[in-house]
C-alpha cells in the first residue's frame, strides 16, 4: 500500500535579500516565521562572509533580546541554526501562533518583522492587526510550479501504481498538483484517501473539492503517519463489511 507525498525538497530560490531589514533590530519588536523557506532565504543571505561576521558579532545577540515566533518544529529548528531562540513552536498553525503572539505582545508596540512568501495567507496579519499589534511583512521567496511536476507525477503513477493515499503539504501543492492527479487517476480518484499536513492545507483541499480523509494533529511526520494509518484502517474496515 503506497502513500504519495506531494512535498518538494527545499529549494534555493530565496527571493530578495532580507539582510537589510535584519541589520536593524532596533526598529522592530521581534521576528515572526511561519515557513522553513523564509529561514532558508535568510540563511542564504547570511552566507556572505561580511554579513555572517556582522550577524555573529552583534546582530544575533541583539535579535536574541527580542522574541522569534515560529510555527512548527521544522521552522524552529532552522531558527536555532541561525542562532536565535524560537518561541511558539507548539502552536502548529498560523491561527494558533497569532493567538500566542497576541497573548505576549502589547498593542501599538514596535512592529514585528515577518519574512514570508508571496503567497502567504492573511490570517496571522489580520488577527494581529485587529489586536493593534503592528506587523511588517517582507516577501523573501516566491512559490512556483516545479518545471517537471507533470512528468514526475506521470512517472510515479506508471512505475509505482495507484497510491492508497496522497498527502498535500501546502495550498500551493493543491493548486499545482490537483489537475494532474485528476487526469492520472480518472474514476479511481474516489478511492484515494487524501491527507493534509495542517488545517490551512485542508481548507485549500476542501475549497478545491477534495474530500479530506485526515489532517495531522500537528505538522510532524509522526502525527501525519498516525492520521494516514487511521484513515486507511477505517477504509479497510468498511471494505471488509
Amino acid at each position: 500500500m503506497k502513500v504519495l507525498l506531494l512535498k518538494d525538497p527545499k529549494d534555493k530560490d530565496s527571493g530578495p535579500d532580507p539582510y537589510m531589514k535584519l541589520s536593524h533590530p532596533e526598529c522592530y519588536g521581534g521576528l515572526v516565521f511561519t515557513s522553513p523557506r523564509a529561514l532558508e532565504a535568510i540563511k542564504l543571505c547570511l552566507k556572505e562572509n561580511s554579513k555572517n561576521e556582522a550577524w555573529s558579532k552583534s546582530l544575533k545577540q541583539r535579535w536574541n533580546t527580542k522574541p522569534a515566533y515560529v510555527v512548527g518544529k521544522a521552522t524552529a529548528s532552522l531558527v536555532e541554526e541561525i542562532g536565535l531562540i524560537p518561541q511558539g513552536e507548539k502552536s502548529g498553525n498560523a491561527e494558533k501562533l497569532a493567538e500566542y503572539i497576541c497573548s505576549r505582545e502589547k498593542p501599538n508596540s514596535s512592529a514585528l518583522l515577518f519574512p514570508c512568501g508571496a503567497l502567504k495567507r492573511e490570517v496571522l496579519p489580520t488577527v494581529l492587526r485587529e489586536k493593534g499589534i503592528p506587523l511588517e511583512s517582507l516577501t523573501v521567496y516566491q512559490t512556483t510550479q516545479h518545471a517537471d511536476l507533470q512528468g514526475s507525477l506521470s512517472s510515479y503513477f506508471s512505475q509505482q501504481g495507484f497510491p492508497a493515499s496522497i498527502v498535500f503539504f501546502s495550498p500551493s501543492g493543491v493548486k499545482f498538483c490537483l489537475q494532474h492527479i485528476q487526469k492520472l487517476s480518472g474514476d479511481l480518484i474516489n478511492h484515494i484517501k487524501f491527507a493534509a499536513i495542517g488545517p490551512t492545507t485542508a481548507e485549500a483541499m476542501e475549497a478545491a473539492g477534495i474530500p479530506v480523509s485526515c489532517t495531522a494533529e500537528s505538522p510532524t511526520p509522526q502525527d501525519l503517519a498516525a492520521g494516514i494509518q487511521k484513515a486507511l484502517h477505517l477504509q479497510n474496515c468498511c471494505l471488509a463489511k
